[in-house]
């Protein structure tokens, strides 16, 4: 769902932060030119098996999200899938999003954020034992967005009711279009 709603094309250029072990890699159209960062070697052993599956020509480097060896003004299409929720610094990442995307840039944000102003006590404490996997389920995406130019231009609904979304970011200054 996230795939399809990045809208992609031949010549796009995407960029894929935390591509994991590349399982969005056999849905990419052919001629996309993508980049795939994580943070772990091993995940990208694992995705660079995927790239066998797809047309698209795939790029995977170790990286930080918060520190992209990348170019300013690179991608014109961004898939963050599943890391705003774990990254430590997920404002760093946006930050760095910002950097390296053109400002027409399309961001496809798939991953699941609290949407109440407070956790219940109930999520608090199952954060607990979740976040010793590694994810934050108390995270707000209103609040990563402070002092980025990205707002959110719709969301939907994509696993568990509204648990897990697919949401596009665009720059603020292409919204006003």
């Amino acid at each position: 769902m996230a795939i399809e709603h990045l809208l992609l094309q031949s010549g796009d250029r995407l960029l894929i932060i935390g591509i994991g072990t590349g399982a969005d890699l056999p849905l990419l159209p052919e001629k996309v030119g993508v980049i795939g960062i994580d943070l772990s070697p091993v995940m990208l052993r694992q995705a660079r098996k995927k790239t066998v599956r797809t047309s698209a020509e795939v790029q995977l480097i170790v990286a930080d999200a918060a520190n992209l060896p990348l170019k300013t003004g690179e991608f014109d299409r961004v898939l963050l899938a599943l890391i705003l929720s774990v990254i430590p610094d997920p404002q760093a990442c946006l930050a760095e999003v910002t950097r390296v995307t053109l400002p027409d840039c399309k961001i496809v944000v798939l991953d699941k954020f609290l949407h109440s102003e407070n956790p219940t006590f109930l999520r608090r404490l199952a954060n607990v034992v979740i976040r010793l996997f590694g994810t934050d389920i108390n995270r707000k995406l209103e609040s990563m967005l402070v002092g980025s130019p990205f707002v959110i231009v719709s969301r939907k609904p994509a696993a568990f009711g509204r648990a897990y979304e697919v949401i596009e970011l665009r720059h603020e200054s292409c919204t006003a279009r």
